[in-house]
């Protein structure tokens, strides 16, 4: 893996100001003020989120509290999705803090999993890094690992532990240097305007005649919608990390550097602001 340790750095210490309301329907015994918080990009809501919990449930009685849900303008929004991808997918384009509003009843079966504790957070983690591993190495270098090197990768998380998480995962990047790269690349590209959940393909981040495949070659394969032009004009934007990567960046390069802390690259696919 080239070392660029400040991309990394910067990918992991991304943050969002975001500002929790409660819903306005919801019974307290007093008004509830709203809870700022800055929302790590790389994480998931329910791991983040147990201070806004904690602040609601000090103005409501014990009997109208169910399990807490978030919604963004009226989507509810999946925990299971890392908060970058969240926003970079629903919000990429408005102002800060992101008002995000606070549910206790209600809880929107059809749209959201549940999510009783840490464990299952943790257990939708490590089933997203054994997939990714699967595409990268066979499986190799996640199942050569221990039980306490999952745990690491999993509390290093937990705990916003940089140099504890990438003290593991650099191995999860590597892969022997007469290959140029993993065996395939680890993404999934969601688009705004549509309800199907994402796009995964098999793709190699190497061509057949040992070119490197880049991001334009990926989107150009699998979705190419979301690189055509009206005019001249483009009509996407293409996010990772609340950033536009160029098209002719290579794939290997920004699955390295890019990718979530579950190992795979989260592509947002937004229509390009008119204003």
């Amino acid at each position: 893996m080239t070392d660029d340790k400040d991309v990394l750095r910067d990918v992991w210490f991304g943050r969002i100001p975001t500002c929790f309301t409660l819903y306005q329907d919801e019974i307290t015994e007093r008004e509830a003020e709203p809870y700022y918080l800055l929302l790590p990009r790389v994480s998931y809501l329910t791991l983040v989120t147990d201070k806004v919990k904690k602040h609601f449930q000090k103005v409501m009685r014990q009997e109208d509290i169910s399990e807490i849900w978030f919604e963004y303008e009226g989507t509810p929004l999946k925990w299971h999705y890392p908060i970058g991808l969240l926003f970079d997918l629903l919000a990429s384009n408005t102002a800060l803090p992101w008002n995000i509003t606070v549910h206790f009843k209600s809880f929107p079966e059809k749209d959201l999993l549940h999510c009783p504790s840490k464990d299952t957070i943790e257990a939708h983690f490590m089933s997203c890094m054994k997939e990714a591993d699967a595409l990268k190495h066979k499986s190799q270098v996640i199942n050569e690992m221990q039980k306490k090197d999952h745990k690491q990768l999993w509390m290093g998380l937990q705990n916003d532990k940089f140099d504890q998480f990438w003290a593991i995962n650099r191995k999860l990047m590597e892969y022997p240097a007469e290959d140029n790269g993993f065996r395939y690349i680890p993404f999934r590209i969601y688009q705004a305007t549509t309800e199907r959940p994402f796009i995964q393909k098999l793709f190699r981040p190497v061509a057949a005649d040992g070119q490197l495949h880049t991001l334009g070659d990926l989107l150009k394969e699998v979705c190419p919608s979301a690189i055509t032009t009206e005019d001249g004009v483009k009509k996407n934007q293409i996010m990772i990390h609340g950033i536009e990567p160029m098209l002719e960046t290579p794939l290997q390069w920004l699955s390295e550097h890019l990718s979530y802390p579950d190992n795979f690259l989260h592509i947002s696919i937004i229509p390009q602001p008119t204003d």
